[in-house]
């Protein structure tokens, strides 16, 4: 039994928070450097982008979490840290600052950074935020998840709390998208804290089993980011019987860690730049699971799809068609495809051909916030879903001074 609940990263034992504008961002208003502590060193492990083009940030975290332990996480919001000549350095020194002010091993901090790729980072706006950073740890998850925001139009933090080995453990996330978002490992910048007992082998293990039914999902506009870090920490002060290898515990920790993930999914599709409304592509009786992911995966990151979900035109030709494309290995004739929303549900295609339908009802349903397009491809036993969202004018307006 999973229960949602408040507090963000802060709901775990252990944990502290906070959100500052050190001078970043121009606008003053805007938080721009987040830090999260455990008062004990965690297991760690973390997922990363796999674009080729890496940001500072990443290349760090992946040296400090070589031996599977951390205990703070700094992010800053308004510059990628990206391309820089002296990004590795900038990195380095900011958990150096992250060390004099909390006492933590600067090699024990795992880093982000979110914004402008190939734009100079100085260390000074951080060098001068940090002291009233720290100062200010607390109860201040909602603080840290609006430091990390960029083109993000609301904040996204939320915690859960379940029982494990009959302790009651908590698991808080605070994180941020919106744009560069595409399927190829977990494509934002996402924090996970959790006060379950776990080694870092198998926390490892199981996030990275996971993301590939959830954030590997997500796409908001098919464009992979250079700086998409996904990291979790657990310190174990629940008081479990520590995970240390697969059984009904690990199953139940990687459940729980499921539950948060596919609600960032839907939280970020949703909030995806320009965005007016969350597409779910579900993807069911495929010859194997490669194939459910590969057609779910196509039909939210095709261009005309999503489109048509923001004109609200019910035009089943393009899923098929994307399906068509996938890489899958489908039979054409077998597929039938429904559109769903809270206004009703109308099926488009049958056994590969176009369907008579209500297009008044049709309208009705891809009008609504968040729409389901419902995929049988009545070949074998294996699912996927896909997270998305529509194609609008406001996107291209977003992305045009995106910079400027």
């Amino acid at each position: 039994m999973v229960e949602f609940i408040g507090g963000g990263v802060c709901a775990p034992k252990g944990f502290k928070a906070n959100g500052v504008h050190c001078g970043i961002r121009k606008n003053r208003e805007k938080r721009d450097l987040a830090l999260i502590v455990s008062e004990k060193r965690c297991s760690a492990a973390a997922v990363y982008t796999t674009n080729l083009v890496q940001g500072a940030p990443v290349i760090v975290t992946k040296e400090h979490l070589q031996d599977g332990y951390a205990q703070a996480i700094v992010v800053n919001s308004g510059n990628a840290n990206t391309c820089n000549r002296n990004g590795i350095s900038i990195a380095n020194r900011m958990c150096a600052l992250v060390k004099r002010y909390t006492k933590i091993p600067k090699e024990d901090v795992i880093i982000g950074s979110t914004g402008v790729i190939g734009q100079k980072l100085v260390i000074d706006p951080i060098k001068e935020g940090m002291p009233e950073l720290a100062a200010g740890l607390g109860d201040n998850s909602w603080a840290a998840a609006e430091a990390i925001m960029t083109t993000d139009t609301v904040k996204k933090e939320f915690a859960i709390k379940f029982t494990l080995n009959g302790k009651e453990v908590k698991m808080g996330a605070i994180g941020k998208g919106v744009g560069m978002i595409c399927p190829n490992m977990a494509t934002l910048l996402l924090f996970i804290t959790t006060d379950a007992a776990i080694s870092p082998q198998m926390l490892q293990k199981a996030l990275s089993e996971e993301v590939d039914d959830s954030l590997n999902m997500l796409s908001v506009d098919r464009d992979t980011s250079t700086n998409d870090t996904l990291g979790i920490l657990a310190n174990g002060l629940a008081g479990n019987k520590e995970i240390v290898e697969e059984g009904k515990d690990f199953n139940i920790f990687k459940e729980m860690l499921h539950v948060v993930t596919t609600k960032f999914c839907k939280m970020l599709a949703a909030d995806g730049e320009g965005a007016t409304k969350l597409i779910e592509c579900h993807v069911k009786r495929a010859k194997t699971k490669a194939d459910a992911r590969l057609a779910a995966k196509a039909v939210v990151n095709s261009n005309l799809v999503k489109a048509m979900v923001f004109g609200a035109d019910a035009n089943g030709g393009r899923v098929m068609c994307a399906l068509g494309y996938s890489g899958a290995d489908i039979d054409i004739t077998k597929i039938n495809v429904s559109f769903c929303s809270s206004a009703g549900i109308v099926e488009a295609y049958r056994r590969g051909f176009a369907r008579p339908f209500d297009e008044e009802l049709a309208k009705k349903i891809l009008s609504e916030k968040e729409i389901h397009i419902m995929i049988d491809l009545n070949d074998g036993i294996d699912s996927a879903t896909a997270y998305g969202c529509d194609l609008t004018y406001d996107y291209v307006k977003i992305n045009g001074d995106y910079r400027t």
